[in-house]
């Protein structure tokens, strides 16, 4: 419970003879109270005794005791004041940075107003007779604040209290009248008041830049890690590409070894035959040289005669001038080789669009709703292609349509499984595409580009015409697509909360939403943006998925 010195002020405690705190404090028969010294000394210096403050007149000098409660309140009172003066002292006395009381003589605490009139800065203490006596009640107070004289007029010695706007300074109420007359004067508060509204402004738009530049960075650290994945997966690609080349090139050059050697071994065989045949042909002619040698030498006639004819040269049985042995060719072997290596780098590149294959065993046949499209698009009639053009139809106002955003949903709705469409956006500078929720908002005003948070999983192409982007919680995230797109597939695994877009071209993933919570229908979603004075009316088109 708080103490009665807490509750009560320290006009309640004043003498109203001496205006000091009581001291002895008695009460007179009419009810008021005085210091005892005050009223006795007051009784005895007038011939008529009454109470000073009613006038009630005494006939009989009243008899007069110390009010023991009064007192005892004083006391606590007096020690409550003096407990709080050295509390203050201790927990507020000024830092070297602070403005300090003018007042305070030793131990200087802390300001907590200065007065434009008095041109001092107070503590809390000393600022009380401010609070208290009406005069005082009436001075400028403000914020403490250091080298007050600087709020002053140097010329009026009075207080800066008015704003020339004309030349841009603080003036007096005298430099009004005098170098200041006619010129556009308002309150400093005034001015401080649209200053403020202003600095308001430039923080708020300066605090925007910076906003917009950290989207901005995480835009590009976003591209990076996406380029980084992609980058990844190309490295991932390509080995798997070359390894199976290398080792298909590695197979043919053994198999081309084979085939090679094979051919010089028979080469190889079919001159070591030629060669022996020949070796004996010639030691069997040795044989006979020898014999014809011994015969030609006697000069016995009979000799001669009867063994020359057992001595004759037989024909040979084959002409040795004609047995050449050919150089095998191998150029159809390398060519062959080479025509398997490019049969297995095909089967390779083929694998990469085995992923998409799988995808759009999904498909599914996609047609426009118009009576979701947006009162400027134009829709073909077979609901295949949808365009922007520049004139606005009369049409009914249904709940579906779209009014914030030029768009269109697709007839057929999905809340399970999987499915997959394909859109040709070749030669568009400007387009979105992808599924939206059921309740996404179709007449309010939001974001232009399409929001996750609003509903809307999907990706685009600023109407520039070179930056792609995904939608994402608060802002659109930049893409890091290689090549101008020609036809995007979309699919969608509802339970698994997946939607990818792929380049059906290249057959490459372009971006993935995972781990998305799905809990209503979702429906195709198409926007081919303004056509920007023709720039941009290509329609969009579903394509037929082959």
């Amino acid at each position: 419970m708080a103490s009665a010195s807490s509750l009560l002020s320290e006009d309640q405690f004043l003498c109203s003879i001496c205006l000091d705190v009581f001291t002895d404090p008695i009460a007179t028969p009419c009810g008021h109270n005085y210091c005892k010294a005050c009223i006795t000394q007051h009784w005895d210096t007038n011939d008529v005794c009454q109470c000073p403050l009613c006038n009630k007149r005494f006939f009989k000098r009243p008899e007069i005791f110390v009010n023991t409660f009064i007192s005892e309140m004083v006391d606590q009172f007096r020690k409550s004041k003096q407990m709080k003066t050295t509390s203050n002292a201790i927990q507020e006395a000024a830092k070297p940075d602070e403005v300090s009381c003018d007042i305070c003589s030793e131990n200087k605490l802390k300001a907590v107003k200065s007065c434009l009139v008095c041109l001092t800065s107070y503590c809390e203490t000393h600022l009380e007779p401010h609070q208290r006596v009406t005069a005082l009640k009436r001075h400028k107070l403000i914020d403490p604040v250091k080298n007050l004289e600087d709020l002053m007029c140097k010329k009026h010695d009075r207080p800066l209290e008015l704003f020339c706007k004309t030349d841009n300074v603080c003036v007096c109420q005298f430099c009004t009248e005098s170098d200041h007359k006619l010129h556009q004067i308002v309150s400093l508060k005034e001015e401080y008041d649209g200053k403020k509204a202003e600095l308001g402004k430039t923080e708020a738009e300066v605090q925007q830049m910076i906003q917009e530049r950290q989207e901005k960075i995480q835009e590009v650290k976003h591209s990076v890690d996406l380029s980084k994945k992609d980058a990844d997966r190309e490295m991932a690609d390509s080995v798997q590409v070359f390894t199976a080349l290398v080792s298909c090139i590695e197979r043919s050059q053994a198999e081309l070894f084979d085939v090679i050697e094979e051919k010089q071994k028979t080469t190889q065989k079919q001159a070591e035959g030629f060669i022996k045949e020949l070796e004996e042909e010639i030691t069997d002619l040795k044989k006979r040289s020898s014999e014809l040698k011994q015969v030609s030498h006697t000069e016995d006639h009979l000799h001669l005669l009867r063994n020359f004819p057992s001595i004759n040269i037989p024909p040979p049985t084959k002409d040795s001038t004609k047995v050449n042995v050919h150089r095998s060719s191998y150029v159809g072997v390398v060519s062959t080789a080479v025509a398997q290596l490019e049969k297995t780098l095909s089967q390779e590149m083929k694998k990469r669009g085995a992923e998409l294959m799988k995808i759009q065993q999904y498909a599914v046949d996609v047609t426009l709703d118009p009576d979701t499209a947006q009162c400027e698009l134009i829709l073909s009639e077979d609901g295949k292609q949808v365009s922007h053009g520049d004139v606005i139809k009369t049409l009914p106002d249904n709940k579906e349509r779209f009014s914030n955003r030029y768009a269109v949903l697709g007839k057929q709705s999905f809340s399970s499984g999987r499915f997959y469409y394909e859109i040709q956006v070749k030669g568009k500078t400007g387009w979105e595409l992808g599924v939206a929720r059921e309740s996404v908002t179709r007449k309010a005003s939001i974001k232009y580009f399409a929001n996750t948070n609003n509903g809307y999983w999907a990706i685009g192409l600023k109407s520039a015409g070179n930056e792609h982007y995904s939608s994402a919680p608060d802002h659109p995230v930049l893409l890091a697509v290689r090549e101008k797109l020609q036809k995007v597939g979309v699919f969608v695994d509802y339970e698994e909360g997946l939607v990818s877009f792929y380049d059906v071209e290249a057959r490459v993933l372009i971006y993935s939403f995972t781990g998305c919570t799905f809990t209503e229908n979702l429906y195709p979603y198409f926007n081919p943006c303004s056509n920007q004075s023709g720039t941009n009316s290509v329609p969009l088109t579903i394509s037929p998925v082959s």
